[in-house]
Order: structure tokens, then sequence, then C-alpha cells
């Protein structure tokens, strides 16, 4: 453990001196995060600013003044469309939905007919989309008023059409309906630690290769094991130490958030922080053992680099796992390396409280994956040996 220790130290200080690679890996995991939080904060605060200008675009509304009148008291602004509003919805230079009135609104209203209104939007065009339903809301309360005065001119009570009465009731708590719009910050996490371990994994390996200082460490009287993990620890700990950092910028890029809504359901603390730094270890400790075990074999670092691309991928399309299966998290998500991760942060940001039963299957295969991969890693350190 001793010759571990000082192989440990050795390979953190040639981490370490590579400032310019620091700054390379560090920056990216410091700021993606929050200025994600912060776009996510400012598209929300402009639905919500939005929905408190309370405005209605219309095409024809002279010719209905009765609806005129029921949106007006409703305390909505209503606004003439521009006379190209199909072709700026289209461009999405246009970002609210038009609502059109035929010219004979009110004659067929008399007539005891029902006229059509419209609807214009583009489904390409979410930030229209999004206003749709408030439209679709202020014309559904104008029919079950004209309804409630027709059933009451004819002496029917109202209460008629509403034999029952539905209530709403939201189980989830604020963390877990914040958690639906900040379901992408595990995955930042997750790859602050791959991108902590990547470039320490393949310079500790290819790139001293390539530089030719690997083959003169192995002729010193330590064993292959102390080495390699003496190399690993090193690798794991600068993961542990961007996973760290990237944990600690969502704390103050809280005061960022320009949504007073998700301000007040996103509580990201300390607690927070220490269970994300937590979780990651194994994490931490299986993709070392993996990004080493995959760049001993190269003779470059560039060839490492290309190597490692697979590793990056599947790492990054973990939490897309979870997106795509609507059906719940399955058991078996805990049983893979990344998956687990994003799954057990999740349940974090809902304030769930983890059970053993949760993160034991994530620590037994993360350290597992890097006892093998540490393995074949001094075996190949032994084979070149040899040769």
């Amino acid at each position: 453990m001793k010759q571990a220790f000082i192989v440990f130290a050795k390979e953190l200080a040639d981490a370490l001196r590579d400032r310019r690679t620091l700054l390379r890996m560090l920056v990216p995991a410091l700021l993606m995060g929050p200025l994600m939080l912060a776009a996510l904060s400012a598209l929300i605060a402009s639905f919500e600013e939005r929905a408190e200008k309370r405005e209605v675009l219309a095409v024809g509304i002279d010719a209905a003044p009765t609806l005129k009148n029921f949106i007006e008291r409703q305390t909505f602004t209503i606004k003439p469309a521009p006379a190209d509003y199909e072709a700026r919805l289209r461009a999405t230079t246009l970002l609210e939905p038009v609502m059109v009135v035929p010219a004979d609104f009110e004659a067929k209203l008399r007539a005891g007919e029902a006229p059509t209104v419209e609807i214009v939007s583009d489904s390409a065009n979410q930030r229209a989309g999004a206003g749709v339903g408030s439209i679709h809301r202020l014309l559904g309360g104008f029919n079950q008023e004209r309804a409630a005065l027709n059933l009451a001119l004819r002496g029917v009570s109202m209460e008629l059409l509403k034999p029952i009465e539905v209530e709403e009731r939201d189980l989830a708590s604020v963390q877990a309906r914040a958690s639906r719009l900040t379901a992408m910050v595990p995955m930042f996490i997750i790859m602050a630690v791959l991108y902590g371990a990547l470039t320490a994994a393949l310079d500790s390996t290819a790139g001293e290769r390539e530089r030719g200082s690997l083959e003169p460490l192995l002729m010193n009287p330590v064993p292959h094991g102390a080495l390699v993990v003496g190399k690993w620890g090193a690798v794991a700990l600068m993961g542990m130490v961007v996973a760290l950092l990237s944990s600690l910028s969502f704390v103050p890029a809280q005061w960022l958030l320009r949504s007073d809504s998700l301000q007040a359901m996103f509580q990201f603390g300390m607690g927070e922080v220490l269970a994300f730094w937590l979780l990651q270890i194994p994490l931490a400790a299986g993709l070392s053992g993996l990004l080493m075990a995959l760049a001993i074999r190269s003779k470059t670092f560039k060839e490492a680099q290309a190597g490692s691309t697979l590793v990056v991928t599947v790492v990054s399309l973990m939490p897309m796992v979870t997106l795509l299966n609507p059906g719940g998290d399955a058991p078996w998500y805990l049983w893979v390396p990344g998956l687990a991760q994003n799954t057990l942060m999740l349940a974090v940001l809902k304030g769930e409280a983890l059970r053993w039963g949760q993160v034991l299957p994530g620590v037994l295969t993360g350290f597992a994956m890097g006892a093998v991969a540490l393995f074949y890693v001094a075996r190949s350190m032994r084979a070149a040996v040899a040769r």
C-alpha cells in the first residue's frame, strides 16, 4: 500500500501539473449545468410573464361582440393579429397562437347553430403551441356560460349537466414536481465524473507509453498491482473532484433562477451535494478502471481517445433510458453503471429517502467492473515487461 500511495501521489502531481488541460476539463463541468439551469429558468419565466400579460391575438373579433365581452370580463386583453400571422407562426417570429372568429359568428349563435372558431398555431413553434391551452379554456368557459344562460331561459337548472363534482389531488411533493424540470441535472454530474477521469486515465496509460516513460516505470522493483492501484486511485480521485465541483456549482446557480415558481420548487443544498458525491464513488471506480483498460493497449494518446469514444457515448445515453420508458423505473436500472446513479440522484431530487437495497447494486457493479478492469491492466503491464 505504501508503494501504491507513492504512485498515487506521483500520478496526482502529473495530472495537476497540466493546468491547461485542467481548465479545459473544469470549466465545462462547472458552467454547463448552471447555464442549463439558468436557460431553463429563463424559458419558464418567459411563459409565466406571457401568462401574466393575459393577451389574446384575434382575427375578426369585432364580428363577435358576445365573445369579445366574455374574454374581456376574464381580464384578458384582445389584440389584433398581424396580417401575415400564418407565415410568422411558421417562421417562429410570432410566439402566440391566433384565434380566428368567423364573420357570421353572431348570426349562427342567434340561430342556435354552433359557429366554428379556429385556434391557429404551429406544432413546430413550441412557444406558440404552449398558449393554445389558455385559449381553449377561454372558449370552454364561454360555452359553459352560454349553455347555462340557455338552460336558465328554459327554466332548467345548470346543475343537471354536472351530476358529479371532480377534484384533483396531486400526490407529488414540491421537490418531485421540480424534478420533472431539472431531470437533466444528474446527467451533468455523471458526465463530470467521466470527463474528470478521462484525461487522467488516458494520460497515465497511453500517454506514458507515447512519451516512453511507461516501460522504465514498469522496470522498477514495484509490484504491478501497486502501480495499477496507485494510477487508478489518482484517476478516480480526479473524477470525484470534478463531480464535487460540478455538484457545488448548482448551489449558487439557484441565485440565477428568474422563475419564482422554479426557485421555490428547486431546493438544492449541501445535503443534496453530499448525496450526489457519495453516489458517484462506485461510478468513478468503475469508469476509471474501464478507461485505463481501454487505453493500456493503445500506442498513442489519440488512439486511446478514439477508443474511449464508445464509453463516452454509452454513458451519455444512459439517462435517456428513463425518458424512453414511461412505465417507471425498472429494478434492473440499479445494476447498470451510470443508469443506477441517474435513478438514485433523481430520487434525491424528489426528496425520497434512499434504502440500502437501492444503493448496494450500483456499489457492487461499479467496484466489480473496476476490479476486473484493473486485473486486465495489471496483466497487460506484465505482458509489456515480458516483451
